[in-house]
């Protein structure tokens, strides 16, 4: 116990995003980059160091020494998130867009499961999601892939 900093023991999720995204820049690295030191998807990559997911430890430890930060980062990093949203449609205009991809065919794709599947979800906890360039003879385009494991409701 005689170790602990105080200030260390209160460092945030917060925190820790503020501190990769200015390593990050410091150091000039893409997500990409930095997912491939700790071999993991960007997309993981990213929503755990903006906190909406957790590191598993040994991934945290290879993060903190990839990026240089502090060590108390490694413990916060592993932690499971609460996870909030702080805007009900955002005004950014590539994510007011998947709003509106979600908003205009979450019916869609909610028949469309049920119809292959029966009645249940897609888990966004036993997930995976890949964003790919494809090049198209009117312009690129974004590849969004997501893959996630069916689970039917139990009837009572």
């Amino acid at each position: 116990m005689k170790d602990l900093n105080i200030t260390d023991s209160l460092m945030t999720k917060e925190d820790v995003t503020t501190l990769i995204l200015l390593s990050k820049k410091k150091l000039g690295l893409s997500w990409a980059e930095i997912a491939a030191k700790i071999d993991m998807s960007a997309v993981f990559t990213h929503s755990a160091c903006m906190g909406m997911n957790a590191f598993p430890p040994e991934k945290a430890a290879a993060l903190t020494e990839a990026l240089g930060l502090p060590d108390e980062a490694t413990a916060v990093l592993a932690e499971s998130p609460t996870k909030i949203w702080e805007q009900t449609v955002p005004t950014d205009p590539c994510m007011y867009r998947f709003y509106e991809i979600v908003g205009v065919y979450a019916p869609t794709l909610k028949a469309l499961i049920h119809e292959e599947f029966g009645d249940g979800i897609m888990s966004a906890i036993d997930f995976e999601m890949s964003v790919a360039r494809v090049k198209h003879d009117k312009g690129d385009r974004v590849k969004i892939e997501m893959s996630g494991k069916y689970l039917a409701y139990n009837a009572w």
